[in-house]
């Protein structure tokens, strides 16, 4: 009897740490099929039996059963906590492999579990906020600004996420801050319009309105508020719905909703203060840059966007070479002769799809080279090509609709336009990696198997039944 309440108290010790795992990529913002795979690794780890465990995840809890004929246990874990943060994602999956490789006792994983649970975030708070301020920076030259424009856009949208950083350190409702922020990044683009009207200019030396000018200074509200746009959710929603995790996809797909709705608000009202009519629906988006303009924005956006993400360091070179692979070749495919550009004039919504299946591609081949997670490769490569302000156009065309004539089908066409690229994107992360991964998976089990064999010489792992 003694026996048994011992196994019993040792297999829920097992179940927690399991958990506990999971908790940690579901909080870093990790695929579903990633959360599963590497808790089932962690489990092989563990010495629980695949056949007996059951794993269910959801958006605000995870639960694990181990069970047999005649045996059954149960835990809970809620999940509160929801970021990204693919340096966890990518130490996770070094330690469910390093685990069993070096033969870990259960002290030993814990230890390391709680390193990576209580891990400084690599990047300071400015830090970020100048990061991201400079990734929307980036998505304004893709629009079609010049470099001027491109600081005054940067400028706005790092005070919008110091302060959205700052309201969210006080506790106040993310929603909340997400529309604050919007609010006060599109004003502050809203005054950097000014700088460029001769009203100014006459106040100015020559020389100083000469740099401060900018021939594009409408574009920068359509960029400063960018760094709000949900697009890890995004993408992970949509490879959910592929792999069958229906509800853990719909969950993500709500809460994107609402973040974009709460941008969309922020960017009204901010709008409709500042008296502008309509930009959103009127100002081309279509570029006329050079590819080396295209190559360096989209670096920026990928290396800033990867901070917010909490990417490791040494990656930051590697995305900024895949978000210029990815926005390059988009842009080659999408633009064209139509609207005086150089490309195969193709439209945006196949260019997505090739922009966003080569870097996939790429990735595959290259997660062992650079030991990280297809999913930290991929996703924050293709991140600066998220049709932003397709989603928040749609939004905003029905918050401000007046009747008029043309509006309903303008919100529609942004809405269906945005829907289709995200899809796009998304499936062309996702089916290289899935097809890679049922190649791999094979090899990947038979090592398992081989490293499991190795620690059952070393120690028996048991069941649930102490006989």
């Amino acid at each position: 009897m003694e026996d048994r309440i011992l196994k019993e108290k040792k297999i829920r010790r097992e179940l927690d740490l399991l958990l506990r795992t999971g908790e940690v990529l579901v909080a870093s913002g990790a695929d579903t099929n990633r959360i599963i795979r590497n808790m089932h690794r962690t489990a092989a780890f563990l010495g629980l039996p695949e056949e007996n465990l059951h794993i269910h995840v959801t958006y605000n809890m995870l639960q694990v059963n181990l069970s047999d004929e005649e045996h059954s246990l149960s835990k809970f874990q809620r999940c509160d906590k929801h970021g990204i943060n693919m340096t966890a994602i990518t130490e996770i999956s070094q330690l469910s492999w390093k685990a069993i490789r070096e033969d870990y006792s259960l002290d030993k994983y814990e230890e390391e579990l709680e390193k990576i649970n209580g891990k400084p975030r690599n990047y300071t708070v400015n830090q970020v906020a100048v990061g991201a301020g400079f990734a929307c920076g980036g998505f304004c030259i893709q629009f079609g600004c010049d470099w001027t424009a491109f600081f005054y856009a940067s400028i706005a949208a790092i005070v919008g996420f110091r302060l959205r950083a700052y309201l969210n350190e006080k506790g106040s409702n993310g929603y909340v801050n997400i529309g604050i922020a919007a609010f006060v990044s599109t004003l502050l683009a809203w005054l950097s319009t000014f700088i460029s009207t001769p009203a100014v200019a006459q106040y100015l030396p020559e020389w100083l309105y000469a740099i401060l000018h900018t021939d594009t200074p409408w574009h920068p509200l359509m960029a400063c508020a960018l760094f709000i746009v949900p697009g890890v959710p995004l993408i992970n929603f949509v490879s959910d719905m592929i792999e069958s995790h229906i509800q853990m996809g719909l969950s993500r797909a709500i809460n994107t909703l609402l973040m974009v709705t709460a941008m969309s608000f922020g960017i009204s009202m901010a709008i409709t203060v500042c008296g502008v009519d309509n930009f959103v629906k009127d100002l081309s988006m279509t570029p006329h840059n050079t590819y080396i303009s295209y190559s360096i924005a989209a670096a920026i956006s990928a290396m800033g966007f990867s901070m917010i993400f909490n990417i490791p360091k040494r990656l930051l070179w590697v995305v900024a070479i895949g978000g210029i692979i990815a926005v390059c070749s988009r842009n080659f495919v999408n633009l064209g002769a139509s609207n005086n550009n150089v490309g195969l004039d193709q439209g945006p919504i196949m260019a997505s799809l090739v922009g966003s299946t080569l870097i996939s591609v790429i990735a595959v081949k290259f997660v062992h080279v650079f030991h990280a997670p297809h999913q930290c490769l991929a996703i924050p490569s293709v991140i600066p090509m998220v049709p932003g302000v397709l989603m928040y156009r749609a939004l905003f065309a029905l918050i401000e609709m007046q009747g008029v004539v043309g509006e309903l089908t303008e919100a529609f066409s942004n809405a269906v336009k945005a829907s289709l690229i995200i899809l796009c994107i998304a499936i062309g992360v996702a089916i290289p990696n899935i097809y890679a991964r049922r190649w791999l998976m094979p090899m990947r089990k038979h090592k398992l198997n081989q490293l499991i064999a190795q620690r059952r010489e070393k120690r028996i792992f048991e069941g649930l039944d102490p006989e």
